[in-house]
């Protein structure tokens, strides 16, 4: 007779069911475990034999064969160490087969038997779930987390041996049913208050205006100016006005940080849009994803939150040149030999520069020492097709001493600008609930069509503008979009001839030199 168990594994964000298959046989003891497994899936072999003698269980002479099925479908991480040893357990008699069918087992063990925490719980117990599994049994660390799938009984074990006295006849210890009410949970941690806030932030009014705005709407930004200006300060405030996300998104969020390994360890649900800050030395592999067990990149983890790129200019431009094709889908493919994946990447792309390699080409206070063709080199390392798809390109000016010297803050806080925000969300909301799609930055030719009619004076002054400018059919409809954003923010349905005046001051410094 052969034993089986039911767990699962993840190829990107989906939950494929694995069927573990333990047989013994006279030959050679030991182990050997089948089926595509990576590294971490082979030592399984060592932490099972241990964890089940330590268990107080006999380990069997014999040898043990594990066939992890669907066998054309690579095995990764811990997960498979807890049906594995459940697997043998059954097959030695400890567990009847029966009481573990319409189950499921994820976790990982330690040479004790103690239960240790595993990545992707989320995605995998929502996998499980649509194939219609009833119950799973996953570590008591991961329990919340698996909790979050609603309609499936979360069982949360703290060892082997808890889990196989819940089998037992002669046992009254059973495993306890974990439970949360994701609701209340994202409710409650999602009014969590912010480290940096634009009451601190003295002056720059316009590049105030244009985080309210790219806030509003979901639109890239980009900001120049000069060091010191407050283009950073200014980006880690920008989380703070972004709006609070729904069920749906957190959920799509945690699966991405589960997988990733980097979700909190007493924070089960992620409740705050991410804010993810890259450095210059990033590979174009940890921004877009990849490697050869593929896994969610910077933009993956920027999903529904902020990307922000200092000192933009200083990305290798082939980093940079990659951003283009998610920037436009907002989703990334990565593809190698054997498969496939795809990873949403709807992320905010802020960047921020400094105007020239001095950095004080325009300043007030001090003068630039770049001759015009240093300029127009490092103002060349962002190319055309990146700035088109970048909605504000503004520039943040030294503040005035006056400015600096003012201690009486009256900036306007972010929980103000942060109402805003969500009121034109909400419009949003409402607008497009038949679409499919949440913000203004991503609607598409015929949705523009439909939501960005302008009048006639408005027309003219963007036929000017394209002529002026030499503005693409890319940077037309980004326009269109901005001024809708402004309209909402205004509260305003139809688009006015100064939504759209505005939307094109906010495109200054490329419309000058950027494409050289």
């Amino acid at each position: 007779m052969v034993s089986k168990v039911i767990t699962a594994t993840t190829v990107g964000l989906n939950a494929h069911k694995i069927d573990v298959e333990v047989d013994f046989s006279s030959s050679t003891p030991g182990i050997v475990i089948v089926g595509l497994p990576d590294i971490a899936v082979n030592e399984a072999r060592e932490r099972v034999r241990s964890a089940v003698k330590n268990s107080d269980f006999s380990f069997t002479y014999q040898k043990v064969v594990v066939n992890l099925a669907p066998a054309d479908i690579k095995k990764e991480g811990t997960n498979f160490d807890l049906p594995i040893a459940v697997g043998i357990l059954v097959e030695s008699g400890f567990i009847e087969q029966y009481k573990v069918e319409g189950m499921a087992f994820l976790g990982e063990l330690s040479l004790d038997g103690t239960l240790r925490s595993v990545n992707g719980v989320l995605p995998l117990v929502s996998g499980l779930k649509d194939i219609g599994i009833k119950s799973v049994v996953v570590p008591l660390s991961n329990a919340k987390e698996a909790a979050l799938v609603e309609g499936i009984e979360i069982l949360g074990a703290e060892c082997l041996a808890d889990v196989a006295d819940h089998f037992l006849d002669y046992s009254d210890k059973k495993l306890p049913v974990v439970s949360i009410d994701i609701q209340q949970y994202l409710k409650e941690n999602s009014q969590k208050d912010y480290i940096y806030d634009f009451k601190d932030v003295k002056g720059q009014q316009k590049a105030k205006r244009a985080m309210e705005i790219a806030a509003a709407g979901g639109h890239n930004m980009l900001m120049m100016g000069s060091p010191g200006s407050g283009k950073t300060l200014m980006a880690k405030c920008f989380a703070s006005i972004l709006p609070p996300l729904e069920l749906k998104e957190a959920l799509e969020l945690t699966k991405i940080y589960s997988i990733s390994g980097l979700l909190p360890a007493n924070e089960p649900l992620i409740t705050k849009r991410p804010y993810r800050p890259v450095h210059h030395s990033a590979s174009a592999v940890g921004i877009i994803g990849g490697g050869s067990n593929p896994k969610p990149g910077e933009i993956t983890l920027a999903h529904r939150g902020v990307l922000f790129l200092d000192e933009m200019v200083e990305f290798p431009r082939n980093v940079l040149e990659t951003l283009r094709q998610p920037l436009e889908d907002g989703e990334v493919v990565i593809s190698r030999a054997q498969v496939s994946i795809k990873y949403p990447a709807d992320f905010m792309l802020l960047g921020a520069m400094n105007p020239c390699p001095c950095g004080f080409l325009g300043d007030s206070q001090k003068q630039c020492t770049c001759s015009e063709f240093q300029v127009q080199r490092y103002r060349s390392r962002l190319s055309g097709p990146l700035l088109d798809r970048i909605d504000l390109q503004i520039e943040v000016p030294r503040l005035s001493p006056e400015e600096l010297l003012n201690m009486k803050s009256d900036a306007e806080p972010s929980i103000e600008i942060r109402k805003r925000v969500v009121n034109a969300r909400k419009i949003q909301a409402q607008r497009y609930k038949d679409t499919g799609i949440l913000t203004n930055s991503e609607l598409n030719s015929d949705l523009i069509k439909q939501f960005c009619q302008i009048d006639e004076n408005s027309e003219n002054m963007l036929k000017t503008a394209i002529i002026k400018f030499n503005l693409s059919g890319r940077s037309y409809d980004r326009i269109l979009k901005l001024a809708r954003t402004i309209a909402d923010l205004d509260g305003v349905e139809k688009i006015a001839q100064t939504h759209i005046a505005q939307a094109l001051q906010y495109r200054t410094f490329v419309a000058e030199e950027a494409y050289v």
